[in-house]
């Protein structure tokens, strides 16, 4: 209708126009929608055929038809879902019924993402995401063997500490000696009390020194074991066939580990300490009169008083080691491809996004549809059915018209029923 028509106006006339080309526009996205939405559920179908392939342990036939089966389920139903919501929610008009197929929208996407979307993401991220497991792995053995060597060192430290307990005997020792403790020289009951100590703090010093080359060969071969473990996070071919030797090489790091925590010497010095004060022989005095014995107690009696000191010093030491924070127990699980790719979502966010997008992307079809299909229902609103048909529109119909005329004109008319025949009149 033109905008001279007295009965409409000019913003009908233009609201009609516009209606007019929404609907034709609609009418032609309608030849494509039907395919660019199987398109995208075929898609979504073979990613998903791919999650699902990484999950099944065996390679059987039945195992690729059932995944085959579970990917075929999903192209129907999202294909079948979608193409509900394109008809349905842009013809609704009520609030109630919008609402209404929202939710269900919203539940149908939430299901989709469910059964496709995570399989999807596995699918293009999941090799990846099993590679960044590996490396995971790789730095928390790395970070435990750092820590057992760092406090098995510190365990070696507590040697200086011995040799200078040891160190202070010896020069007690060598001071009774000379009489310069007891006030009597020679090698008596103190002289022999004090070797003592000084032997035992000796052997225990050795002992300590001597795991110095096997905590060097434990940590030498824990570093090694991590460099064929980031060789095989970074190597070629498939994750899953580099996974075997990998978790073979962390079950010998782990090994290592335990035998760095073993060789730690914390414990034996803790138990050297406490015996150096309570385990003491103490020999017979040997003074030629009284004031010698005398003399030589009191000396033994001050010696003991050091030697406790001195064992409390190197407890302290020996348990600031042990108080230190042991390393977190570490033990490699293989995962699957779809696990790795929920349990690093955060750093494949990419893949997930593309994942949800190849499901949910229809749901913007959606949405554009029913915002034009409101459109258009604005633009055709209070006006009759006659004004907002098009010229092309209104010649078919005409042209109907006159078919149906036509029609009836040729059509046989019905022969009217004979008069019945006039009866005589009675004579």
């Amino acid at each position: 209708m033109s905008d001279d028509d007295p009965r409409l106006s000019r913003a009908q006339a233009r609201g009609i126009r516009n209606a007019r080309d929404l609907q034709s526009h609609v009418d032609w996205l309608d030849s494509i929608t039907g395919t660019a939405l199987g398109v995208l559920a075929v898609a979504s179908g073979i990613y998903t055929y791919l999650g699902v392939s990484s999950l099944l342990d065996d390679n059987g036939a039945l195992s690729v038809f059932a995944a085959l089966a579970y990917s075929v389920a999903v192209s129907v139903g999202i294909f079948v879902f979608w193409s509900y919501m394109m008809r349905l929610l842009p013809a609704v008009r009520t609030g109630a019924a919008r609402i209404g197929l929202m939710l269900s929208m919203a539940l149908g996407s939430l299901a989709i993402v469910a059964m496709s979307s995570w399989l999807n993401a596995a699918a293009l991220a999941g090799a990846a995401a099993v590679e960044q497991h590996l490396a995971e792995t790789v730095q928390d053995y790395q970070a435990a063997l750092e820590r057992a060597d760092e406090i098995t060192q510190s365990a070696q430290s507590l040697a200086r500490d011995v040799a200078r307990v040891r160190q202070s005997f010896d020069d007690l020792s060598e001071q009774e000696a000379t009489g310069q403790l007891s006030g009597f020289a020679g090698q008596g009951a103190v002289f022999r009390l004090l070797r003592q100590k000084s032997d035992e703090l000796t052997a225990l010093e050795a002992q300590i020194t001597a795991q110095q080359p096997l905590v060097e060969q434990a940590f030498v071969e824990g570093n090694a074991i991590l460099s064929r473990m980031r060789a095989l996070t970074v190597e070629q071919g498939p994750v899953e066939a580099r996974s075997v030797p990998f978790s073979e090489e962390a079950v010998r790091l782990a090994n290592v580990i335990t035998q760095l925590r073993q060789l730690s010497v914390a414990p034996l010095v803790s138990r050297a300490a406490t015996d150096l004060a309570d385990s003491v022989v103490l020999p017979q005095l040997d003074g030629s009169n009284d004031t010698t014995r005398a003399g030589q107690q009191a000396t033994i009696d001050a010696v003991l008083a050091v030697l406790r000191q001195r064992a409390e010093g190197l407890q302290s030491a020996a348990q600031a080691v042990l108080s230190m924070t042991p390393p977190a127990d570490i033990s490699y699980t293989p995962i699957s491809s779809a696990d790795a790719v929920i349990k690093y979502a955060g750093s494949f966010v990419p893949s997930w996004a593309g994942a949800i997008a190849i499901d949910l992307l229809p749901a913007v079809l959606v949405l554009i549809l029913a915002v034009t299909q409101a459109a258009i229902r604005v633009g055709r609103e209070g006006t009759a059915t006659e004004d907002s048909m098009t010229l092309a529109e209104l010649r078919a119909a005409v042209t109907a018209i006159r078919d149906m005329d036509t029609s009836l004109d040729r059509a046989p008319r019905p022969v009217p029923p004979p008069p019945p025949p006039a009866q005589e009149p009675d004579t």
